[in-house]
C-alpha cells in the first residue's frame, strides 16, 4: 500500500506528468513493473518496483530519435557544417550548443524533458562551491585541482570557441541569454546527465591495435538519467541499433529502487562529476591517490651526500623516460591499482649505485615478473611480504599523503580523528550541510585506504 501512496504524489508533479506523455508520444516504451518518483528514491527523481522483477526484464526503451544529441537537435544541420570550427579539448561543443538552443526554445522537440530541469539550482558540483569551501572541505582529495582545471576549460570554451560561434548566428544564440553562467550549468548537467555509447569493436581494427579510436561524443539518454547511482547496482543499459534498453541484472523485489551504474568510480569521482556520494563503506569503489612527486620527496628525505641526491635524480630522470606520464599511483580497497608503474618505481629508486649502472648500460631490463604476480605482490594480501626499503617508500609516501587532508590547524592524527568520531556519529552526521557530508564521505574513504597502507607496510 505505501507504493500506492508513493504513486499518488507522483501524479501531483505536473512537469514529471509531462514527461511520462511525451515518452509516451516519441515510443518510449515503460514497462508497467516500474514508475517513476521522488518518493522513497536515495536523490530527486528515481525509478521503483511496482512489482517483483526477475533478471533479464526489460524496464524501458527508447528509441533513438528520443536521444538528445547535436545529430538529432534542430540545429544538427548548421552543427555538422561547421564542426571543424568546433573543435575543443573536450569535444563537447556540438552537444552543449545544441542544449543551449534546446532549452531556451519554446517550441522544442524535447521541452518536456529538458524541463524536468527549470534552472540546474539543484545541481551541486564542487565547481559550484566557493573557492574557500572546496579548499577547506576538499583539501588533499584531488578534486579542487580537478575543478580549478575544470573551470578555467570552460572559460576558455566559451570564450574562444563557443561565443565567436554564436555572434556568427545571432538568429539561433544570443550571448545574453546563452551566458557563461548557463553553460557552465549545462557542463554540469552533460557530466551528471549524460551517456557514452561504448565503441563497437572491428575485426578490422585488429591490425591497428596502437591506434586508439576517439571515444564517442556524450548524448542525453531521456529516462535512463532518472536511475540513480549505486556501485552495487541491479540494471544495465544496453546499446542496439534502433534503440537502448534498461535491463534488469539482478532480481529487484517490489518496492525496491532500480539503479544503474554510472562505471566504477571512487567518491572524489562520484562527487566532482556528479555532485554525490555513496555512503562509507558502500562504494566497493573507493581510491585513494599517491602524487608521484610526493614518493619523489620521500625518497629524497635523509639524503645527506650530494653523491646520492645526484644519483636520485638520475633515477628518476630515467623513470621519467620509461614509463607513460601519469600523476599519481593509485590504491582502492584490495590494493594498488598501478602496481606495474609503482613495481617499476620502487624497483629503481632503490637499486645500489652498481645495479642502476648497469640497468643504464643495459638501456633498461627484461621484465621478469609476470603481470599476475606483480599484481599479487601489491595487493593487501602481498605488501607486508615487499623487501623492507620498498615498504618504507610507500609507508612514509601514504603518511605523507594523510597530512595534506588537515583541515585549519589540526594535527595529523586530529584530522583523521575527527572524521572517524563524524563517521560514526549519527547525530553530528544530521547537522552537516549536504556539502559537508559529501566532503566527508571523499575524505573519510581515501583516508582509510591510506592509514590501511601504512598498516600493511609498517616495519
Amino acid at each position: 500500500m505505501a507504493t500506492e501512496a508513493k504513486r499518488t504524489k507522483v501524479d501531483d508533479d505536473s512537469p514529471l506528468q509531462d514527461f511520462i506523455q511525451w515518452c509516451n508520444q516519441v515510443g518510449l516504451a515503460l514497462s508497467n513493473k516500474v514508475y517513476v518518483s521522488k518518493e522513497g528514491t536515495v536523490a530527486e527523481y528515481g525509478m521503483l518496483a511496482k512489482d517483483n522483477i526477475e533478471e533479464g526484464e526489460v524496464l524501458f526503451t527508447i528509441p533513438r530519435s528520443a536521444l538528445l544529441h547535436q545529430g538529432t537537435t534542430k540545429v544538427s544541420t548548421l552543427l555538422e557544417k561547421e564542426k571543424s570550427s568546433l573543435e575543443s579539448s573536450s569535444g563537447w561543443v556540438p552537444l552543449l550548443l545544441a542544449l543551449l538552443y534546446e532549452h531556451t526554445s519554446s517550441q522544442s522537440y524535447w521541452k518536456p524533458y529538458l524541463s524536468l530541469w527549470t534552472d540546474f539550482k539543484k545541481l551541486d558540483h564542487p565547481m559550484f562551491w566557493s573557492k574557500e569551501e572546496r579548499d577547506r572541505l576538499l583539501r588533499g582529495t584531488g578534486i579542487p585541482e580537478a575543478v580549478d582545471t575544470d573551470l578555467a576549460n570552460i572559460y576558455r570554451e566559451y570564450t574562444d570557441v563557443v561565443l565567436p560561434f554564436m555572434t556568427r548566428h545571432p538568429d539561433l544564440w544570443n550571448p545574453d541569454t546563452h551566458t557563461l553562467e548557463l553553460y557552465t550549468q549545462l557542463v554540469a548537467f552533460v557530466m551528471a546527465y549524460s551517456f557514452q555509447e561504448p565503441q563497437v569493436e572491428d575485426v578490422d581494427d585488429e591490425e591497428d591495435e596502437e591506434e586508439e579510436k576517439p571515444p564517442n561524443p556524450p548524448m542525453m539518454v531521456p529516462m535512463a538519467d532518472m536511475l540513480n547511482h549505486e556501485s552495487n547496482h541491479n540494471a544495465n543499459l544496453e546499446f542496439t541499433p534502433d534503440s537502448l534498453k534498461m535491463v534488469c541484472i539482478r532480481p529487484i523485489r517490489k518496492g525496491e529502487e532500480v539503479f544503474n551504474t554510472y562505471g566504477q568510480m571512487a567518491n572524489w569521482q562520484l562527487l566532482h562529476m556528479y555532485g554525490f556520494t555513496e555512503p562509507h563503506p558502500q562504494n566497493i569503489n573507493e581510491t585513494a591517490d599517491i602524487p608521484i612527486a610526493t614518493l619523489y620527496e620521500v625518497a629524497t628525505r635523509g639524503i645527506q651526500s650530494d653523491l646520492d641526491q645526484q644519483l636520485v635524480e638520475e633515477k628518476w630522470e630515467m623513470l621519467s623516460q620509461m614509463t607513460q606520464e601519469k600523476g599519481a599511483f593509485v590504491f582502492g580497497k584490495q590494493g594498488c591499482l598501478t602496481d606495474t608503474e609503482l613495481h617499476t618505481f620502487l624497483k629503481v629508486l632503490c637499486m645500489s649505485e652498481d645495479e642502476f649502472s648497469e640497468l643504464k648500460e643495459n638501456e633498461g631490463w627484461e621484465e621478469d615478473d609476470e603481470e599476475e604476480e606483480i599484481s599479487q605482490t601489491f595487493s593487501n594480501e602481498g605488501l607486508p611480504g615487499l623487501k623492507a626499503s620498498w615498504k618504507r617508500l610507500i609507508h612514509e609516501a601514504a603518511r605523507h599523503t594523510v597530512r595534506s587532508y588537515r583541515v585549519g590547524g589540526e594535527g595529523e592524527g586530529e584530522c583523521a580523528d575527527s572524521d572517524r568520531a563524524l563517521i560514526e556519529d549519527k547525530a553530528a552526521l544530521a547537522g552537516l550541510s549536504s556539502r559537508q557530508h559529501n566532503a566527508l564521505q571523499v575524505r573519510h574513504g581515501q583516508k582509510n585506504i591510506l592509514y590501511r597502507l601504512m598498516e600493511l607496510t609498517k616495519s
